[in-house]
């Protein structure tokens, strides 16, 4: 299993467990799991996550399933924000 940080920011805040601090929780992930795969376990869709970053680096939305994590990872992960 590997271990990461997932961080979810603005609105995407309330797919996080309860008890979640700081808008962040670790998750077990399988060996070998994708960004993708981690989204999709959260529930969330591509059109939720509009700015996601892997230990402070951009992953472009056409590279989060090829884009594997490691333990220790963190991913952030920002919804598309709207404003006038």
């Amino acid at each position: 299993m590997a271990k990461v940080t997932l961080k979810l920011f603005a609105l995407l805040g309330r797919h996080l467990p309860p008890g979640s601090v700081a808008n962040a929780t670790e998750v077990d992930m399988a060996e070998e799991s994708d960004i993708g795969a981690l989204i999709a376990h959260f529930g969330l869709s591509d059109k939720d996550c509009h700015l996601v970053l892997l230990n402070g680096a951009f992953v472009p939305p056409d590279a989060r399933t090829s884009t594997r994590l490691s333990p220790g990872d963190t991913v952030s992960i920002w919804p598309p924000i709207g404003g006038g």
